[in-house]
């Protein structure tokens, strides 16, 4: 039996990864193995180079908390979360119906359990609530993949506010402000109204807003509004709109802008008439309602 030596421990390893009942386990973490050992011997990473990427990975979690996830966030500025999106997307098409909407990811600020309330309220609660100008009327309909209306669907609703804040990062905002769900009617329709969000920028305080920094990357993200439509029978759908005039739909710092998923937020110009509105349809396929965990309490 050899030694451990450069040129066999890769195989070493997987010989031991053999052993693993589970066959997607197993299969994930031989590949995992491969292309870690392989970054490795690319880079050639000095030891405390290595010690700096394992303080990185530690203070991912040192840096979480109930306002933010930042294990979440770092995968969602090196691409990784909206790439695993896109590849199942593309699953999810090769079983759709002749209609479908496009995933994008969770993000970090989705909680369970906001508040339902009863079609066309306000789940604007806040200092923000006082902007007419930015009054968000916000519709549309939940069908099936042949264009078929679902009633009883739940719409679930969260975005930021004016300035760009969530509300468990705002103390100035109300407990679950800007969140809310909805349930469609019999013609699968739903509609809420609210503030215009602003598009705002990635928690920066932490880890992976030291990186962005080294990497002069412009943190911002578009103004977007973030949507999970579900119901019994059907796939948990998790996706985002993102506002047709801002100026960042090319540069997100997630890469999360569909194009498909770019939204009319059309500005109200009649007589006595202010702020925006935006209608926008979602369609579900059929499969388990399967919810993601929460990235936040």
């Amino acid at each position: 039996m050899a030694f451990v030596s450069r040129d066999n421990i890769t195989e070493k390893v997987l010989e031991v990864f053999e052993k693993t009942p589970d066959p997607r386990l197993r299969e994930v973490m031989r590949s995992l193995i491969k292309h870690l050992h392989a970054f490795i011997r690319e880079v050639e990473p000095t030891d405390p180079e290595f010690e700096r990427g394992c303080e990185f990975l530690v203070s991912l979690g040192q840096s979480s908390s109930e306002k933010k996830n930042e294990v979440i966030l770092a995968s969602d500025i090196l691409g990784a979360s909206t790439l695993i999106t896109l590849i199942n997307n593309i699953k999810r098409a090769d079983t759709a119906g002749p209609l479908k909407t496009e995933s994008a990811l969770l993000g970090p600020f989705w909680r369970k359990n906001a508040p339902h309330y009863p079609d066309g309220s306000n789940i604007s609660h806040g200092p923000e609530s006082k902007a007419a100008d930015q009054r968000f009327d916000v519709s549309g309909r939940v069908c099936d993949a042949n264009g078929q209306p679902i009633e009883g669907a739940d719409v679930d609703v969260w975005h930021a506010s004016p300035l760009g804040f969530y509300e468990n990062q705002d103390e100035a905002q109300p407990n679950m402000n800007l969140r809310g769900q909805f349930k469609t009617d019999a013609n699968g329709h739903f509609s809420l109204t609210s503030v215009r969000p602003a598009g705002y920028p990635v928690p920066v305080d932490g880890p992976c807003g030291d990186l962005l920094r080294k990497q002069r990357r412009d943190p911002f993200r578009p103004a977007h509004v973030h949507f999970m439509v579900s119901k019994p029978g059907y796939q948990v759908l998790i996706t985002q709109v993102f506002a047709d005039d801002d100026e960042r739909l090319h540069t997100d710092v997630t890469f999360s802008v569909v194009e498909s998923l770019v939204g009319k937020f059309q500005k109200r110009t009649g007589p006595g008439e202010t702020g925006y509105a935006l209608t926008y349809d979602f369609v579900l396929q059929p499969g388990e309602m399967q919810f993601p965990t929460p990235p936040i309490p």
